[in-house]
């Protein structure tokens, strides 16, 4: 029910621009327009037009120019939007700490071939140790237990099995994804 809200909620935010853009040309084009009708004779026409529906055009489509020229100068000539990205990346946990099911499966499979190739360096398997306990950690998380979760329903069987957890860690984490299934 709550990805249900939230994805309402996102489409609500992708049509605001839209809508936004609607409402500002409007809105000004009725708030000039009693300052520049006087210019525009009522019953002169262009193309068949009236001019007042010409005035009404040109100051809606002055508008939207206007706007876009903002965003064209925000973009390309400022870039304020880099450093927006640069903050939304830092608070991202998936790009700093925390990882999805379907790579931290690839990092251990990765982790465990590069356990396999050098079991003498130390260096190699201190850092294989360290793998293996973020990827522990991670599996305690609920995005994981979403995700075998997800797996298990649409696989319909008791995979995937997580060579690179102990026993207890495969345990609890099938126990949350079961507990999931039940909603």
């Amino acid at each position: 029910m709550k990805k249900w809200f939230m994805r309402q909620y996102w489409r609500i935010q992708q049509s605001q621009t839209l809508i936004s853009m609607g409402f500002w040309a409007s809105t000004l084009t009725l708030l000039i327009w009693p300052y520049v009708s006087w210019r525009f004779e009522a019953e002169s026409t262009m193309a068949g037009i009236k001019m007042t529906y010409w005035g009404l055009f040109g100051i809606g489509a002055s508008v939207i120019l206007i706007v876009l020229l903002i965003g064209r100068v925000y973009d390309a000539t400022l870039g304020l939007w880099r450093e927006h990205l640069t903050i939304v990346q830092e608070r991202n946990p998936f790009t700093t700490y925390q990882l999805n099911a379907p790579f931290g499966i690839l990092l251990a499979q990765t982790n465990a071939i590069l356990r396999r190739m050098a079991p003498e360096d130390e260096e190699i398997q201190r850092h294989c140790d360290f793998i293996e306990r973020w990827l522990v950690w991670n599996s305690e998380q609920e995005i994981w237990a979403r995700t075998m979760s997800s797996l298990k329903n649409i696989i319909g069987e008791e995979d995937p099995f997580l060579f690179h957890l102990g026993s207890d860690s495969r345990d609890r984490l099938s126990a949350a994804a079961d507990e999931l299934q039940d909603y």
